[in-house]
């Protein structure tokens, strides 16, 4: 296979530390991308010798985790990686570098469309941030081959984007399949619980498509398990996130009120980085997860107890059908402090 290699754009992140004059700049990066952490530091400090570049080795959840509060104020600049802003006040300057990948899109595109049966006459197109650059070829490819193509701009988001917790782009897609191209299953998780229609996965890094239905019908039935289990819960730790971009303040005290009328005990739990460990000196009996929609769904075997998101929680309560449910989203509509 071959190797990937991603455009870090060390001339733009050049041009804005100059423009700056920042003495002391912090990098980061998602999990994925920390391998080539060393490398764009040396970069950097090979052309600007005059300035120190660290880089944070905290965990990086997306635009919504930055580390502009970091190192006490010492930072002039963050260069975040592979992900696009959201409408976030922040401590310092934040430059928003997308990483474009390189993976070839080809491959995996075209295994996708010759699974497709005669049916099918219209396509959905979304992707993430690393594959929006071939947007074009991508639409190119599909009408090619006979497919209508159909995009929309989500809340928060470029036309064909989705985020791990903002499907908005294709709540109003009136398609016949939809074709997200990206890696990981979790997104296109998100794409079938919102539309209940056939998505098919394009990966540029492993060139090849995987039709979702399998994973799907696991994941819904691990929700069940744990909303089920859920039910004999007689109280609830509803965790919050400082993080900027996770924090849902007014969800929180709306779920213990939402909770506790329902004659059930309800304590909010403040963290930062969320963990299994964390959650073991608190005796509660299930939790419910205000913070990044992922960890409650990706994270579900690490946990002992339940951990729900606000939707779930609703089918505990008898506020919501089963046949209702939903991914969380975190939709940020205007900045926020």
């Amino acid at each position: 296979m071959a190797t990937i290699d991603y455009d870090y754009k060390i001339d733009v992140i050049k041009d804005k530390i100059i423009q700056l004059d920042a003495k002391n700049i912090i990098l980061q990066f998602p999990e994925g991308l920390k391998v080539d952490a060393i490398n764009v530091s040396n970069e950097l400090q090979e052309v600007l010798p005059d300035v120190n570049v660290l880089i944070d080795a905290d965990p990086c959840f997306g635009a919504c985790d930055l580390a502009d509060n970091k190192v006490n104020k010492h930072i002039d600049l963050v260069v975040h990686f592979a992900h696009t802003p959201l409408p976030i006040k922040t401590d310092c300057p934040v430059l928003f570098i997308e990483a474009h990948s390189s993976a070839d899109i080809v491959a995996p595109i075209n295994d996708a469309l010759s699974s497709l049966d005669e049916t099918v006459k219209t396509i959905g197109l979304v992707t993430t941030t690393q594959h929006i650059h071939k947007l074009d070829d991508m639409i190119s490819l599909i009408e090619e081959q006979g497919f209508s193509v159909k995009l929309d701009n989500g809340k928060g988001t470029s036309t064909g984007q989705v985020l791990g917790c903002n499907f908005t782009s294709i709540k109003n897609l009136d398609v016949d399949v939809i074709l997200y191209v990206g890696s990981g299953d979790f997104h296109a998780l998100g794409v079938k619980l919102f539309t209940k229609k056939p998505v098919i996965l394009a990966d540029p890094f492993k060139g090849e498509s995987r039709d979702i239905e399998e994973f799907y019908d696991k994941i819904i039935r691990v929700r069940f398990a744990r909303i089920t289990k859920a039910k004999s819960a007689k109280s609830y730790g509803i965790i919050i996130s400082s993080k900027k971009g996770q924090l849902r303040f007014d969800l929180a005290l709306e779920l213990k009120k939402l909770i506790e009328e329902h004659g059930f005990e309800a304590q909010i739990l403040n963290m930062d980085y969320i963990a299994p460990d964390r959650l073991l000196p608190f005796d509660l009996d299930a939790f419910v997860m205000t913070a990044c929609p992922r960890i409650a769904i990706d994270d579900s075997a690490m946990y002992k107890k339940p951990v729900l998101t606000p939707d779930e929680l609703e089918i505990v309560l008898g506020m919501r059908d089963w046949d209702d449910y939903q991914m969380d989203e975190i939709i940020i509509h205007d900045e926020q402090t």
